[in-house]
């Protein structure tokens, strides 16, 4: 899925005010982190990942590999926290509704 630079930066900023949902740890990408991630994606659709100070790996790296791995969009890469985004089409809100990752 492309994204426009407008909508990136629209999800940037709603990214902001997120809590991380997902850490990864010095045992790096596994498959349960793959689907603790997958599931946060399926309800949250924007998502941001934290990376352990232990990880010996490039924040960028990571977040090019985990958004292959679950089909997702890098929004943005701010030191060692990374956030994604999927939309999930089964998720329909009426208008007026708030976006899922705010509910």
């Amino acid at each position: 899925m492309s994204l426009t630079g407008k909508q990136r930066a629209e999800l940037r900023a709603e990214a902001h005010h997120l809590d991380v949902l997902v850490h990864v740890g010095h045992q790096g990408i596994t498959d349960t982190l793959v689907g603790a991630l997958d599931d946060a994606l399926r309800t949250k659709e924007l998502v941001k990942v934290q990376l352990s100070k232990n990880a010996d790996v490039k924040a960028k790296d990571v977040a090019s590999d985990l958004a292959a791995k679950v089909d997702a969009t890098v929004i943005q890469v701010i030191g060692r926290t990374v956030t994604l985004y999927r939309q999930n089409p089964d998720m329909k809100g009426k208008a007026g509704d708030l976006p899922p990752w705010r509910r």
